[in-house]
């Protein structure tokens, strides 16, 4: 008989909120993220906006010298740990810290730490580099620094599948549990690569937008009038369980993480297949993961990037697999607020179904305004809905080809 996988704590650090009470109050009332960046001098750059954490103090969170040691990332993956674990009650001790594990996903790792130490090399000389610049550069450090604070000594990894690192990462912590290498994992993904040289590689690439007159409108998924991404930063933490391992200790269970489905379209380095075949399998294999039919599916958190080709070939995909069953799923992208934090998106939206199937209730896409002919499911559009919610999907695409796709499902005992 296959481990049944729970989740038991949420944690959080958004564009619209610095936990998840905040992020979800946000979601509902249709708040963006979006505003010019602060994080650089964005003047000279096609794209001058972006959706910023905001408000985020590490110094008061950490203390000024740890946070000091910690790329933006790592201090994001920390907090929204901290937040998620506080939830779930889980006390990690002598008695329990070998079993649990840790999956931190990063698209791209500490990206800022590099640029700032390159600075300093480029006008200081070499001898002048922080001898933290590694352990803070390194995609797997939010992994390593959380093992240290909290004392997991189980399973700790890293995982990088550019867009889809937080869906990967949360589906393989879910199958190192079901294969018993842990009975809790700490699991998510973190990212904070706001910085000129991200944002003007995406610019040259034509993947922004460039809204700059109304930066709140300018993440628009699905609408007609859509033309690039927003980019975002931040990071979900789930803390992942064993069923048996969770009412063992009486947790709170929130909801359980039944199926998981990964591909590759094996088509081009960026650009997603028109007709979405890797999307559809690995949509495909979540549901059988998850022993769910396709009349089951009752929300579909889309990746939904604001893209003309990513939000076209996801509705292909959609509604390749699920046939006339399709118009009848609700489908709404959380992007049209929290911008897209890359490798932590999947993440993110992963806590956001879960809230969804707590609160029975489904996140807008904002900005849809115009209806676009090849985009034509109901995505939810600029208002939030209650609906009867019994098993939801995520799905995260990324550079590569990567597809991912999760199902959460309420809780039965």
């Amino acid at each position: 008989m296959r481990t049944r996988v729970v989740i038991t704590g949420l944690g959080c650090v958004s564009p619209v909120g610095n936990n998840v009470k905040e992020t979800w109050e946000g979601l509902l009332a249709g708040k963006s993220g979006m505003a010019p960046i602060t994080h650089f001098d964005a003047s000279a750059h096609k794209t001058k906006f972006a959706a910023e954490v905001k408000g985020f103090d590490p110094a008061a969170r950490f203390g000024t010298r740890d946070a000091r040691k910690m790329d933006r990332f790592t201090q994001f993956a920390t907090a929204a740990t901290l937040e998620a674990l506080a939830q779930s009650g889980l006390t990690i001790d002598e008695n329990n810290r070998d079993r649990v594990g840790i999956l931190i996903g990063s698209g791209i790792g500490g990206i800022g730490t590099l640029i700032e130490q390159y600075e300093i090399l480029r006008q200081r000389g070499p001898e002048r580099v922080s001898p933290f610049l590694i352990p803070m550069m390194i995609s797997d450090s939010a992994a390593g620094n959380i093992a240290i604070r909290v004392g997991a000594r189980g399973p700790n990894m890293s995982l990088a599948t550019a867009c889809a690192s937080g869906t990967n990462s949360l589906g393989e912590a879910a199958e190192m549990i079901r294969r018993g290498a842990a009975d809790v994992m700490i699991a998510g993904a973190a990212e904070a690569a706001i910085t000129a040289i991200a944002m003007a590689g995406m610019n040259v690439m034509t993947a922004l937008s460039t809204r700059n007159d109304a930066p709140e409108k300018a993440s628009r998924p699905f609408d007609k009038d859509r033309d690039g991404f927003v980019m975002g930063e931040g990071a979900g933490i789930l803390i992942m369980e064993s069923l048996e391992h969770a009412q063992a200790r009486g947790a709170n269970i929130l909801c359980e993480f039944t199926g998981y489905g990964t591909t590759d379209d094996a088509h081009h380095i960026s650009a997603p297949a028109e007709n979405g075949a890797g999307a559809v399998i690995s949509m495909q294999l979540a549901l059988k993961n998850a022993g769910l039919k396709l009349d089951e599916v009752d929300y579909i958190n889309a990746h939904g990037t604001s893209t003309h080709l990513n939000d076209k070939s996801e509705t292909t995909a959609i509604k390749t697999l699920f046939g006339a069953q399709a118009y009848k799923i609700p489908v709404s992208s959380t992007k049209s607020m929290t911008g897209h934090l890359l490798g932590a998106s999947g993440a993110l939206e992963g806590i956001i179904c879960a809230m969804a199937l707590l609160n029975q209730t489904l996140p807008p896409t904002i900005n849809y305004e115009t209806p676009d002919p090849d985009c034509d499911l109901d995505y939810v559009p600029n208002q939030p809905r209650k609906a009867e919610l019994r098993n939801v999907i995520s799905n995260s695409f990324g550079f590569g080809g990567h597809n991912a796709t999760l199902a959460m499902s309420r809780f039965k005992e």
